[in-house]
């Protein structure tokens, strides 16, 4: 192009010299102090030009400076850095006893320690014992929440399946467990993380997950043992128990409402130990190996019936929520994924529907239709409720990035994730805590005539309020436990 005289280009030209003229308008970036009009030129091979010159880019020339310029590459803003479960009150409303030890069958629902990290279409990294890990979507990842790399959809879950196991152990809501089956939830989840995580050696995944629960477990029993000796307890070598809660952890009945949660460690270490050979199994027929995994439950129910002891009620909660730790292979695997919605619908409605109508089928025989009290009927509304959830998940590619947007509700998410064992173990004692609490503002003429003290929803309210103070106070086990630099808050 010309401004006044034309500009001129030479590539591969040696031993150029004297050009001048009027040259045209130049384009340049980082130069100062230069006066007058100029071009940008380019140019190889070029030497000895006269005249005025622009920032010029150009290799393989001698004799003449070069310019460089890179660009940084942008870090990605969404990174995401487990998983308690929620306790139920399992035994079905029975209890043993071992020696002058009392024990409880089965408790209540909660966390679902895999702290591991958790995402379908979005990616998860591994948590705590059921938190969750990086999940592959079928096309394409889905964005991710910022500042974590968890699934967020995932995480959301888990704390509303604390919130609602934390409700049921001070409201005691029959109708709880048909709202949100908070155990089988958490079983669900933690059964897909540890798909995941079983793509890499089985025996260092198992070790992983017994590494994050354990710690925790040991610092939260030592208080409790201790306080259970003072009250006179005399265990036996059924104590080995509370070293790996492979068995119920035996206890007094003054530290029953502590210790009754523990069922959940349990059960959630026989599905650890067993994954790795699950998997096998599953991926063999995933589609008939989940269904046949309703099966067991049935045969307890009319057929053999598990004995009253630390093995048969083992046996009896991993035969309850098999199908939902198994679901959750199903949703890491992309058997879920490949199903028509007609079909995943009817088949959870059909289940939900067996197992509600059991549970009020059989209300005069267990004397209530909490499904806690009720394997059969917590098998099968469990079963079609999770269903419903993981197919969601997995078939629209749901990962409530959008919860990036409520800073609060998020930052809230978060610390419920991280800390999601600590809130489990740690939740019965502070409710029973939240009493003694209470009656002292009693002695307070303002608190007796203002305050709603009689109200259980004051006590709820108490009770996370001293869950919150235990967070920081001891949650940073949970770091220690995952080889991570110990936080107040995660």
């Amino acid at each position: 192009m010309s401004w006044g005289s034309e500009q001129q280009r030479y590539q591969g030209y040696e031993g150029y010299q004297g050009q001048q003229g009027q040259q045209g308008q130049q384009e340049y970036q980082g130069q100062q102090g230069q006066q007058g009009q100029q071009g940008q030129q380019e140019y190889q091979g070029q030497q000895g030009q006269q005249g005025q010159q622009g920032q010029q880019e150009y290799q393989g020339q001698q004799g003449q400076p070069g310019y460089d310029y890179g660009y940084g590459q942008q870090p990605d803003p969404y990174g995401q850095g487990p998983q308690p479960r929620v306790p139920q009150q399992y035994g079905y409303g029975q209890g043993y006893a071992d020696q002058g030890q009392v024990y409880v069958t089965e408790t209540a629902p909660l966390p679902v320690i895999e702290p591991e990290p958790a995402v379908d279409a979005a990616v998860r990294t591994e948590p705590s014992p059921d938190a969750g890990e990086p999940e592959s979507p079928a096309a394409g990842p889905a964005p991710k929440a910022k500042g974590t790399g968890r699934d967020r959809y995932f995480d959301a879950l888990r704390a509303v399946a604390l919130v609602r196991v934390v409700a049921y152990h001070t409201f005691g809501w029959a109708w709880a467990g048909l709202v949100f089956p908070s155990m089988g939830v958490m079983f669900a989840l933690a059964g897909s993380l540890m798909a995941k995580s079983l793509e890499r050696p089985a025996l260092k995944v198992v070790k992983s997950r017994m590494r994050r629960l354990l710690p925790p477990f040991w610092f939260w029993g030592f208080f409790v043992v201790v306080a259970m000796l003072i009250h006179d307890w005399m265990p036996g070598w059924q104590i080995v128990f509370w070293i790996v809660p492979v068995g119920d952890p035996p206890g007094n009945e003054w530290g029953i409402q502590a210790w009754e949660i523990l069922w959940y460690l349990r059960t959630y270490l026989w599905f650890v130990l067993m994954s790795p050979l699950l998997l096998k199994v599953f991926r063999k027929a995933p589609l008939p190996v989940l269904l046949l995994s309703l099966a067991p439950i049935l045969v307890f129910q009319y057929a053999w019936q598990p004995s009253d002891n630390r093995f048969g009620s083992g046996l009896t909660d991993f035969a309850t929520f098999l199908f939902c730790w198994l679901v959750g292979f199903a949703h890491r695997e992309g058997v879920l994924r490949r199903l028509k919605p007609a079909q995943v619908i009817l088949a959870s409605l059909a289940l939900l529907a067996y197992g509600g109508w059991y549970a009020f089928a059989h209300q005069a025989e267990f004397g209530t239709y909490d499904l806690d009290e009720i394997p059969v009927a917590q098998t099968f509304w469990s079963a079609g409720f999770v269903t419903l959830l993981m197919y969601f998940k997995a078939y629209y590619n749901v990962d409530f990035a959008w919860l990036a947007r409520f800073k609060r509700l998020d930052r809230i998410v978060t610390i419920f994730n991280g800390r999601a064992v600590t809130i489990y173990l740690w939740h019965e004692i502070a409710l029973v805590l939240a009493v003694p609490l209470i009656d002292q503002f009693w002695k307070v003429p303002a608190f007796e005539k203002w305050l709603p003290l009689e109200s259980q929803w004051f006590m709820f309210g108490i009770g996370w309020v001293l869950i919150w103070i235990a967070i920081p106070l001891v949650g940073w086990v949970e770091d220690v436990a995952a080889k991570k630099k110990p936080k107040l808050l995660p």
